[in-house]
């Protein structure tokens, strides 16, 4: 499958290239016996500005039998990018503007990230609400990632969540997803998976 990569996208976001866009589709959730098996559907988008970082934002859904949605049940939102050291032509912190041209400005500034084994580390960051918000860490080789949490921040009010592990491939142009947690007084346990079509091209924020 051709992976159409955007003209102005900076070289480091280019591992990300086949996740562009936006994806719609259905999954199952559950999470042992506190949470019987349900059907969900899931949008996602991943965006970019120009900026070395991909945007993500996924909004679920619960499903009747008949597959209509019934009503909303989270938005998830973060920033997932090739994970390196930061140097002082990179942005941050806060609004500190990085330099005009971006740090890895060619694709040989890239390809010296990568590893021995293959693939690309990268970091994500995802906020939940309900004061919960991850740190993954992982690899991205290709057209697929896998990562786990390096630390999970909570709100004194959150509910118990302490670590996660997330899967995510490309198979015959679907995007497939599996999300693994401990939560709840449980050890680490599969909790939720979907399959996503893409349902419009790589978008470019502005």
């Amino acid at each position: 499958m051709a992976i159409e990569i955007p003209s102005d996208m900076t070289p480091e976001l280019v591992p990300f290239a086949w996740l562009l866009g936006q994806w719609e589709g259905v999954g199952v959730l559950g999470y042992g016996q506190d949470v019987p098996d349900r059907q969900f559907g899931q949008i996602v988008s991943f965006t970019q500005s120009g900026l070395p970082f991909i945007e993500y934002r996924a909004e679920s859904y619960l499903l009747d039998e008949e597959g209509q949605r019934t009503r909303p049940i989270s938005v998830e939102t973060g920033f997932w990018q090739l994970g390196r050291k930061l140097q002082e032509g990179d942005l941050g912190p806060g609004l500190i503007p990085g330099a005009a041209e971006p740090t890895l400005a060619t694709a040989a500034d890239v390809e010296r990230l990568r590893r021995e084994e293959g693939g690309f580390e990268i970091t994500a960051n995802i906020n939940h609400p309900g004061g919960v918000s991850e740190l993954y860490v992982g690899v991205i080789d290709g057209p697929r990632i896998q990562m786990a949490t390096d630390a999970v921040m909570r709100a004194e009010g959150a509910k118990e969540y302490t670590a996660a592990s997330r899967m995510y491939g490309l198979v015959n142009g679907e995007l497939m997803w599996a999300w693994d947690m401990a939560a709840l007084g449980h050890e680490m346990a599969s909790h939720a998976s979907a399959r996503l079509r893409r349902t419009n091209a790589a978008e470019v924020v502005r």
